[in-house]
């Protein structure tokens, strides 16, 4: 696999939605869906670690051609061991790199993640759970690394402004 250099996250998204894999996006991208101004440079998911879904999810990475990017020349790939586990995933696929995280946070998994989700339809139709912006930010706060502390006022403002001129279509 060689990553082109063009970031394609609609891609990544795509191939997981027609697997059916079940996931909560989370990170930067899922601020972004709710109209937080910020950068970001992979794609983050919460993954449902029951057996099925961990099955469909490797047949979705392999199609993404995934390997774990720390080490690219030994071009690891992921299995449902390492998927079953709670820890985190830094992948690189052909479409950009992808972060599998089995939980964030102090332990929230998909279970929880999803309840605290609002499903957004993107351009090309595609439905994708998304964690919502407060749980954003209570996970922010608990995890207190720097570049999430940093994150907390554009995410507070977007909330503010989201309560103020509500426009996301989401349910």
């Amino acid at each position: 696999m060689q990553h082109s250099g063009q970031i394609d996250f609609a891609r990544i998204l795509e191939c997981l939605a027609r697997h059916k894999v079940h996931f909560v996006l989370v990170g930067g991208v899922a601020a972004v869906l709710h109209g937080a101004d910020i950068n970001t440079f992979d794609l983050d998911i919460v993954q449902s670690r029951e057996p099925g879904n961990l099955s469909r999810l490797l047949i979705a990475l392999q199609e993404l051609d995934a390997i774990y990017r720390m080490q690219p020349a030994r071009r690891l790939q992921p299995n449902a061991s390492h998927l079953s586990s709670p820890g985190h995933h830094l992948l690189m696929t052909r479409y950009g790199p992808l972060d599998v995280l089995g939980t964030i946070g102090n332990g929230h998994a998909w279970g929880e993640l999803a309840e605290r989700s609002n499903t957004i339809t993107l351009n090309d139709g595609l439905t994708v759970a998304v964690l919502n912006l407060p749980a954003q930010i209570e996970i922010k706060e608990e995890v207190g690394r720097e570049k999430d502390l940093l994150a907390l006022p554009i995410l507070r403002r977007t909330l503010a402004e989201a309560k103020n001129f509500p426009t996301a279509k989401t349910d």
